[in-house]
């Protein structure tokens, strides 16, 4: 009985994968235009087998100094803006230091041309399980880490080619985030 049960919690995550899965495709893969599995090798980013020695392709990230670089479009409404312009001497954060906050924070972010931190960055997110919006005077601690969500977009080639196309209720979105207004969408 034992076995039989462990084998039925193995199948789920599997069953999982396979359906995460479903209608990816590589550039360039003639599984893709086939509809047949696509391989492990085809879905990474070595491209290669795990038992090959494999150097990665170099992946470039902007150089661009802050202030200086387009912004990028958000990937979906509400999605965590990436970082456009370089990164290079402001990581890591630390408990003591964080340099994004020396242009982003919303005290100082208008006066040196940056978007300012979200006010969605203040509230207490533990509160709105009780149905309450708690805001807070100072930065939540769950979002002191910037890099956490917010990426540098690195130059490289897709993976995997993405049809996913954003539906952006307000046109606004695609450059700024409304969460703030809408925080309790979908919670109850």
């Amino acid at each position: 009985m034992l076995k039989k049960k462990l084998g039925l919690l193995m199948a789920i995550p599997a069953m999982g994968i396979s359906i995460s899965l479903v209608g990816c495709q590589h550039e360039g893969s003639s599984s893709a235009s086939s509809g047949k599995a696509i391989s492990s090798e085809e879905l990474s980013y070595r491209n290669a087998p795990l038992t090959v020695n494999y150097t990665p392709p170099p992946v470039e990230f902007p150089k661009t100094p802050p202030g200086q670089s387009e912004r990028f479009q958000r990937a979906y409404e509400n999605a965590p803006p990436m970082i456009p312009h370089s990164v290079e001497g402001l990581l890591p954060i630390t408990l003591h230091q964080n340099a994004c906050l020396s242009c982003h924070d919303p005290k100082v972010a208008k006066s040196v041309g940056a978007p300012p931190v979200s006010p969605t960055h203040f509230i207490d997110f533990f509160q709105l399980i009780k149905g309450k919006v708690v805001k807070m005077n100072k930065l939540d601690p769950a979002r002191w880490n910037c890099v956490q969500c917010h990426a540098p977009q690195a130059n490289a080639k897709p993976l995997v080619r993405n049809t996913f196309k954003p539906d952006y209720r307000n046109p606004e979105t695609k450059q700024k985030t409304i969460l703030n207004k809408n925080v309790f969408e979908g919670v109850y």
